[in-house]
């Protein structure tokens, strides 16, 4: 991704005709478009393809399995268009590594979920998400995901990972402050609700463009 606006738009509709609509009006605010499920499984796998002919597109899709099963996600997802994809920790070094090598393969991003951005997270995920920080380091992931809800997990992952990259969630309807996240040392704020469920969804992306 180029690092211009610093914006990744979470395109969590469930229309393919207003994903594209929304793509290609909001794309002036976004380095890139992050879809998962809720769009893929409504309009189908090819929306990727189509939404990558208008900006750069990150396939969430959460991918936890054995290492053969996420391998064959992962071709899926970079087949049809995703030139990044973002995967589970949990599930252990071989299934993530085989995450990482499909990357490789297609010339795409990994990103790993440290620890997710909504208060259940805390239970399970925060006090493995150094070890599953580390475990990404380890595969050779592009980067991270790390709540902008919580800015002081995204410092402490940063002390882990390094340089790599941080992609932030949790900005507007989760009550994140896209500020805080990356005055705490992420790369990328991701944003989706506030942002398409607005009445004018363009002005309000200017606005949080404005304000960071």
């Amino acid at each position: 991704m180029k690092k211009e606006t610093r914006l990744i738009l979470a395109l969590d509709v469930t229309s393919g005709e207003r994903a594209l609509s929304l793509a290609a009006s909001l794309r002036p605010y976004f380095d890139a478009i992050k879809i998962g499920y809720p769009l893929i499984l409504a309009a189908g796998l090819g929306v990727v393809k189509e939404i990558a002919s208008i900006a750069p597109v990150i396939a969430d899709l959460k991918v936890a399995d054995i290492p053969n099963t996420n391998r064959l996600i992962c071709q899926a997802a970079f087949k049809a268009g995703a030139s990044g994809v973002i995967a589970q920790a949990f599930p252990g070094k071989d299934s993530l590594l085989a995450c990482a090598e499909s990357a490789a393969e297609n010339g795409a991003d990994l990103y790993v979920v440290t620890e997710m951005s909504h208060p259940g997270a805390e239970l399970f995920m925060a006090p493995q998400a150094e070890r599953m920080a580390r475990l990404a380091v380890e595969v050779g992931a592009a980067g991270v995901v790390a709540p902008a809800t919580r800015p002081e997990r995204i410092r402490l992952i940063r002390s882990i990972i390094g340089e790599r990259t941080i992609i932030s969630p949790g900005v507007g309807a989760q009550g994140g402050s896209a500020g805080a996240a990356l005055q705490a040392g992420a790369d990328y704020i991701i944003v989706g609700r506030s942002i398409y469920g607005a009445e004018d969804p363009e002005g309000a992306a200017e606005r949080l463009l404005s304000s960071i």
